[in-house]
């Protein structure tokens, strides 16, 4: 496709002053002009056969500050070289997909690597890979998509909560006991060497290596309190914007205890006030993970209801020996006596609370 009308004009204007003044120095002009807009012609219908490409991502998907690799593969199988191409991956990801201009030799193959770092959660998309071509002059192009886009997901940051504990079951018998017992608990607290009948299963591998001989696990005897998160997404009392609001925050410390209970086998439920009130049943293990991380990396606060009609809905939802985790930046007392219920159904409640304030105007942290 020719890129200028310029040279349309000016080759009916080379060909009528040619032909009606009948001058050979005219008639040279139009005969070099023939061979560079035909040699260009051809170079750019070449400069796209032959030719493979295609990019391998990673992974699909991965947490805030993590760094995704991006692998671009390209091949000439032709004798002719391409002497300029264009790569460039559209994409919905902050910050873009750098591109690159190449020169591939007849024959040959390139690839590249880059990285880039996953700045915000969310569900995003990286589409195929567009190939553009030229010649050396700008009178033509041509243009190729490659390949199929892929789906990213961004999951909330993981903080590390080393001083994290969520109560242990309001059961009798819950707490943990004095002594160590081999029985199967979330709360596997030291390593002792191996004695005859100790299960397979129980071997500590790490241990095993440092110490050269076989080390087994030993357990309390606790009753885990299963958890239940809800976290409070009301679009009124959210301040701030971007990764320093309390939205971002309150989403980072749900993902956050919802990983640490589940590192302790617990099982974890969540419910998020968003534009229609969402529930997760609890459940242990990856798979729950993974549920939780997806709807985590797609809430927005666009929910209406308040905090107190959300719990009132996830009362019922929660059974005795659970503990209930809030997540919230509201300040409105009247959420507090729906945790008074909670108590009285044998279910601890465990309050985390947003420092509005310090999110509007300044982007500090919350308490």
């Amino acid at each position: 496709m020719i890129r200028k009308l310029e040279l349309l004009i000016v080759t009916v204007v080379l060909v009528v002053a040619a032909f009606s003044t009948a001058e050979p120095f005219l008639f040279y002009i139009l005969y070099l002009a023939i061979l560079i807009v035909g040699g260009s012609y051809v170079l750019v219908r070449l400069g796209l056969t032959d030719l493979e490409a295609g990019y391998a991502v990673s992974q699909l998907h991965g947490h805030v500050g993590e760094r995704m690799r991006i692998t671009y593969t390209l091949r000439n199988a032709s004798r002719i070289p391409k002497p300029w191409l264009e790569i460039h991956n559209p994409t919905t990801l902050p910050g873009g997909l750098p591109g690159r201009a190449v020169t591939l030799a007849g024959r040959t193959e390139r690839s590249w690597l880059i990285r880039v770092s996953l700045a915000r959660r969310g569900h995003f998309r990286i589409e195929p890979l567009h190939i553009r071509t030229g010649d050396p002059f700008g009178f033509f192009e041509a243009a190729a998509t490659v390949g199929q886009g892929v789906s990213i997901v961004v999951y909330p940051r993981i903080e590390p909560l080393p001083r994290w504990r969520l109560p242990a079951a309001a059961l009798e018998g819950s707490h943990a006991a004095p002594v160590r017992t081999l029985q199967t608990t979330p709360m596997a607290t030291s390593v002792r060497p191996y004695a005859p009948g100790d299960a397979m299963n129980r071997i500590h591998w790490k241990s095993t290596a440092r110490h050269g001989e076989i080390q087994v696990k030993e357990f309390d005897l606790e009753q885990t309190a299963d958890a239940w998160i809800v976290l409070d997404l009301q679009r009124d009392i959210q301040t701030g914007s971007g990764d320093d609001s309390t939205v971002e925050a309150a989403v980072r410390a749900a993902a956050s205890i919802a990983d640490r209970a589940l590192q302790e086998n617990r099982a974890v439920g969540l419910t998020v006030n968003v534009g229609r009130t969402t529930f997760l049943p609890p459940d242990r293990g990856p798979r729950q993970h993974f549920k939780i991380m997806q709807l985590l990396a797609s809430v927005e606060a666009d929910g209406s209801s308040p905090l107190v009609e959300t719990l009132l809905t996830t009362v019922g939802r929660m059974r005795r020996g659970m503990t209930a985790v809030i997540v919230t930046a509201s300040l409105d007392p009247s959420w507090v006596r729906p945790l008074a219920t909670l108590r009285t159904r044998g279910v601890a409640c465990v309050v985390g609370t947003l420092d509005a304030s310090a999110f509007d105007g300044y982007g500090t942290e919350g308490q």
